[in-house]
């Protein structure tokens, strides 16, 4: 956290009046939920539900887990004494939508369609909005989504690679991106809409933005490989030794797939993703995890600079977030090489459920007008495409 991040409750000033505002947040995860309360900015209770794995397994679709979550989810909050009836208002990360623009988005009939139907995910994320929904439903209160995952504000520029019909997609850490960046804002004394920012959310995934007055302008696709290497992620390797392997009848798809989205980068290179334990490898000698440990940051320090191309050098501060970035030796590494650019903001692990409820809060108290979430796609192709 930066030194100068101020603590305790923040309230919120309308027409002369303090309004404090209770929340609750959730994020839905495959065998789990993450569920919070917060008193305005103040963390009243945290809890990590867990679902019992065979009784997951009993449902034919993801969407018909809803109720047995919510039974679940209100099991703990009556065992803590906390009620859904307590509450101002509701707030989830969910995914399964068509791609949008961000913003904080009012829970509607046609984002409960679309996440119900599982057409566009069938996965745990799509139960966020089904379950808040069900919630407000119940007492009256707001339900919104904060910034989900479907966030695409890229320009037309951003898209092209060099083959035609492979377009770049934005698949980046929206939440916590847009968060920090709105975080950093705040320390430099100016709107999010007003500054432009390179953000590096660096934990076991990996995804790096620039992020121009308010806009995730451009970000590597996380999903498909784009980027510099993560943790477990493989990140841009050249693709003619790629296309050779996956034509060698060594490997499966799925088996390829894996080295780009679940084994490789550090897990491929040094055998784990545990960054303490490479970092014991090399307190020990070991040259070739002090190599690759160099080497994550070079990797991220290059992309960084290309993306402060991308703000066209204009950029107010580099951010760093992520649980990676509690390492002060690595957020060296990468100031070695990007001090020049501007200065640098760290905000050391994931502040999801803290972005959820801030998202809430400005809703509620109009420092943010919310949008409505139609169901049609930011973005379908290039209608003057050669």
């Amino acid at each position: 956290m930066p030194s100068n991040e101020c603590e305790g409750t923040l309230h919120y000033y309308i027409g002369g009046n303090t309004m404090s505002y209770k929340i609750f947040t959730l994020s839905p995860g495959s065998t789990s939920t993450k569920l919070a309360v917060f008193q305005d900015t103040e963390l009243l209770f945290k809890s990590n539900v867990q679902h019992d794995p065979e009784k997951l397994k009993g449902f034919s679709r993801v969407s018909d887990q809803k109720g047995y979550r919510v039974e679940t989810i209100l099991s703990e909050l009556a065992a803590n004494q906390i009620s859904i009836d307590e509450m101002d208002a509701f707030s989830a990360y969910s995914g399964g939508l068509e791609s949008t623009p961000g913003g904080i988005f009012p829970v509607n009939d046609k984002i409960l369609e679309d996440c119900s139907s599982g057409r566009l995910m069938e996965h745990p994320a799509i139960l966020g909005a089904q379950i808040i929904g069900d919630f407000a439903r119940r007492t009256g209160k707001p339900a919104y989504l904060v910034n989900p995952p479907d966030v695409d504000e890229f320009e037309d520029v951003a898209r092209l690679t060099g083959m035609k019909g492979i377009y770049r997609e934005s698949h980046v850490h929206v939440l916590n991106q847009k968060e920090v960046a709105m975080r950093a804002a705040g320390e430099l004394g100016k709107k999010y809409e007003e500054c432009n920012f390179v953000v590096c959310h660096v934990g076991g995934g990996l995804s790096i933005t620039a992020q121009k007055q308010g806009r995730i302008a451009d970000g590597n696709d996380v999903l498909n490989g784009d980027g510099p290497m993560a943790p477990n992620r493989s990140g841009y390797v050249p693709l003619l030794p790629v296309i050779k392997m996956c034509f060698s009848g060594k490997y499966t798809e799925r088996e390829m797939k894996a080295k780009v989205s679940k084994t490789g980068g550090l897990v491929s290179l040094v055998g784990t993703d545990n960054m303490m334990e490479i970092k014991n490898r090399i307190a020990r000698g070991d040259q070739w995890a002090k190599l690759v440990y160099e080497n994550f940051a070079y990797q991220l320090a290059k992309y960084i600079g290309s993306y402060a191309c991308v703000l066209e050098g204009k950029v107010d501060a580099i951010v760093m977030t992520g649980g990676v970035s509690n390492d002060e030796e690595f957020i060296a590494n990468i100031k070695k090489y990007t001090g020049w650019i501007a200065p640098m903001i760290v905000y050391g692990g994931d502040f999801e459920m803290e972005a959820l409820a801030a998202g809430a809060i400005r809703a509620l108290s109009g420092q943010e007008e919310t949008k409505e979430y139609t169901g049609k796609p930011v973005w379908t192709g290039f209608d003057y495409e050669y």
